[in-house]
């Protein structure tokens, strides 16, 4: 008879097996997707474990979409054996797989979670290339309906080591800048849904056009500022938004502490073709930094807070969650 697994041997990362249950339109370029699945009773961070709550902080949880081939169906991986695959084994397996049988894997981050139901909230952006293609996970979800079959790979909070998956980590900082594209949305919104009161700071959420500015709620004391472009350059918008931020802050308070004023750091360099990631905890500081969206917009970001206008890389987290010019999501 197998035994039956225990906390301490449980992975923190697992595949669920769920079920589209509604689909809902929420703008011009984002699309929801609610999913169930009896085993999501069991999905969330790891710090979450035990809490009989409707709803739990989602947080900027990366989650993987294992998409369905264009048949509907699924490579066999062993992500449900008994016991099942681990990730590497099941990722070397899947990178092994002939083009043509290899389907398409996806990172995303969830909007939100309600255990009870059980039901996980995942919003996709949609953009349409000019010869009217999306990307995989686009295309999946513009295509989706009730009962659809979706894979998801993520977090099993009965599991007593972490798997990660967070990047807002602000640590003893309680003052922030949140900034991000249209693909940062979703991750920006669970945070500042989740933040405690004694949070303040500034959102900045750059987004296609003036129909994507979407209802978001705090109860922190982050202001939320939405920044549609309406046909402006990609990022221009935010840029725009965190040097104002930057000047605003140097105005209100000339003499920060020392250990806030770091210019001239080296940053590493990167590979033109790399993304970017970096996640920063920062003990000691009050101020903290999330950014997240296209790289090179994020990337000239992250530079000009650390070298021009003084933080620490420990205050600053960096998420370069796609590249312009690669193909989509």
């Amino acid at each position: 008879m197998a035994q039956a697994t225990s906390a301490a041997t449980r992975a923190a990362t697992r595949a669920y097996r769920t079920e589209v249950v509604r689909v809902q339109r929420l703008s011009e370029h984002f699309l929801r997707i609610t999913v169930t699945g009896e085993d999501l009773v069991h999905f969330g961070p790891q710090q979450t474990a035990g809490q009989q709550v409707e709803t739990l902080p989602a947080w900027d949880q990366r989650i993987k979409l294992f998409l369905p081939r264009a048949d509907g169906s699924y490579p066999e991986l062993g992500l449900f054996a008994d016991p099942p695959a681990s990730i590497m084994q099941w990722y070397t397996a899947w990178r092994q797989l002939d083009d043509t049988d290899r389907n398409p894997i996806r990172t995303y981050t969830v909007r939100a979670i309600r255990p009870q139901v059980p039901e996980v909230d995942i919003d996709f952006v949609i953009h349409t290339e000019a010869d009217g293609s999306t990307g995989p996970a686009a295309g999946w979800a513009v295509e989706a309906a009730p009962g659809d079959e979706l894979i998801v790979i993520g977090p099993d909070r009965r599991a007593e080591v972490p798997g990660g998956g967070i990047d807002f980590t602000p640590g003893s900082a309680r003052h922030l800048l949140l900034a991000g594209d249209e693909t940062a949305v979703p991750a920006l919104c669970a945070i500042l849904e989740a933040l405690p009161a004694d949070y303040t700071g500034h959102a900045y959420l750059e987004v296609p056009t003036a129909d994507d500015v979407l209802g978001v709620e705090t109860g922190s004391g982050v202001l939320v500022h939405w920044l549609p472009r309406d046909g402006a350059e990609l990022g221009t918008r935010l840029t725009t938004a965190v040097q104002h931020w930057a000047q605003t802050r140097q105005q209100q308070s000339s003499q920060q502490p020392a250990r806030d004023r770091e210019s001239g750091q080296q940053l590493p360099e990167v590979d033109a073709e790399g993304i970017l990631w970096e996640t920063a905890t920062p003990e000691g500081y009050g101020e903290y930094a999330w950014l997240a969206g296209e790289a090179g917009v994020i990337t000239g970001l992250r530079r000009y807070l650390v070298k021009e206008v003084g933080l620490s890389r420990e205050q600053v987290s960096f998420m370069g969650y796609w590249r312009q010019g690669r193909p989509g999501a």
